[in-house]
């Protein structure tokens, strides 16, 4: 079933979000070289509790941990442990809340340091189809323009798109209908309408598009071993153009 929200659904939604978003604006300067991993979990579980929310990943089909944090070539879902972040990595930061019984999702990744120039890239382009993939996200465009948008971007700057994971609707659950995958066709899928809300989040490969899942049951890397970025937002579908709701309280 697909939900079409109303306004007062739509900001409170919106505060999830922007819990999230502040969550990982708080997380941005921690992001450095000699950083345990699972403290960047600790600050983020404080944080979010600490603002009357509770995280939406812990607990979340037996996910141990409030962020899902994925190093180079670990793509998403990686469980925070107790390894430190090295100078060159990247990082991809994904993290939900759930506050009055609405949901938030967003996510980036972060360099750690310096990095090399394809991995600046990676990153860049990878942020590009996420905002490319968010203007086709108006009322009457289909859930194919969006995948087809992020997958144009990417393979036209010779990366590869993930295709085992894919976007979704969220409000009063974390994931609900549509699933909004990052390839496809353009006026395909499900039609969009105002009052939709969904989380946009491409997953782009520097190599091949191949991935697993590790012993762990929830990390998933790429199979050639070349590093991947995430960026997500969640957005509001209206008759005005997208409404990112995953901002700050700064904006």
């Amino acid at each position: 079933m697909v939900h079409i929200r109303t306004e007062s659904e739509i900001n409170k939604i919106s505060k999830s979000c922007q819990i999230v978003a502040d969550t990982l604006l708080m997380l941005e300067e921690y992001v450095h070289e000699g950083m345990k991993i699972s403290n960047l979990d600790s600050l983020a579980e404080e944080f979010i509790r600490s603002h009357g929310a509770r995280p939406a990943f812990k607990g979340y089909m037996g996910f141990p941990s409030t962020l899902c944090v994925s190093v180079d070539h670990a793509v998403v879902h990686g469980i925070p442990g107790d390894t430190y972040l090295k100078n060159g990595q990247i990082v991809g930061i994904d993290c939900g809340a759930e506050l009055n019984g609405y949901f938030g999702d967003h996510a980036k990744s972060f360099p750690v340091g310096e990095i090399d120039d394809n991995k600046k890239k990676l990153l860049d382009v990878t942020r590009e189809s996420l905002n490319k993939a968010i203007d086709k996200a108006i009322p009457g465009n289909f859930v194919g323009d969006i995948g087809f948008t992020v997958q144009k971007h990417a393979e036209k700057n010779g990366f590869s798109v993930v295709r085992e994971l894919v976007g979704h609707g969220i409000g009063s659950q974390l994931h609900e209908e549509p699933q909004i995958p990052n390839f496809g066709f353009e006026k395909q899928g499900y039609q969009l309408q105002s009052g939709m809300c969904i989380a946009i989040e491409p997953m782009i490969n520097a190599g091949k598009r191949g991935v697993y899942t590790s012993d762990d049951g929830w990390t998933i890397y790429t199979t050639d071993g070349k590093p991947s970025a995430h960026f997500e937002h969640t957005i509001a579908i209206t008759d005005n153009g997208p409404r990112i709701l995953s901002v700050g309280s700064n904006g």
